[in-house]
């Protein structure tokens, strides 16, 4: 039965560890994703809110937050909770205008049940626009 029990608990200790390496690796991908978005971009002052015309250009980052791509410039806005953010969330944005901002109300659902799946507190976006030869 000892022996039973110390395999046991070996194998969940295990699953444990492995659950860690791969959260981390998620967000290392994560990061690796958005470095290559903004590869050759550099980085300006942060704001709290930007004009976003095209709502299908916002996209969500996993374990990281949201991207607004507006063409030369790229708004990268940081969640406060960027764990929480899955692959399969789909940010729900209500916003009055043109204007995306930090303070909107947002919440993400789920893309295949439709269920919501959380709330969405964002820092400032910050842009990254592109170097031109010749500058930097």
């Amino acid at each position: 039965m000892k022996k039973l029990f110390a395999m046991a608990a070996a194998g969940a200790a295990l699953v444990a560890g492995a659950t860690g390496v791969q959260a981390e690796t998620r967000q290392e991908r994560a990061e690796a994703r958005l470095a290559e978005m903004i590869e050759g971009r550099v980085a300006g002052e942060p704001q709290s809110c930007v004009t976003a015309f095209r709502s299908n250009d916002i996209e969500v980052i996993p374990y990281i937050g949201i991207v607004y791509d507006a063409g030369d410039t790229i708004y990268v806005a940081r969640a406060s909770r960027p764990e929480r953010l899955r692959n399969s969330d789909v940010p729900i944005i209500e916003r009055h205008g043109s204007q995306l901002c930090r303070q909107d109300v947002m919440r993400t659902i789920d893309r295949h049940s439709g269920f919501t799946t959380g709330v969405l507190f964002l820092e400032d976006f910050v842009p990254y626009t592109k170097v031109e030869e010749g500058e930097g």
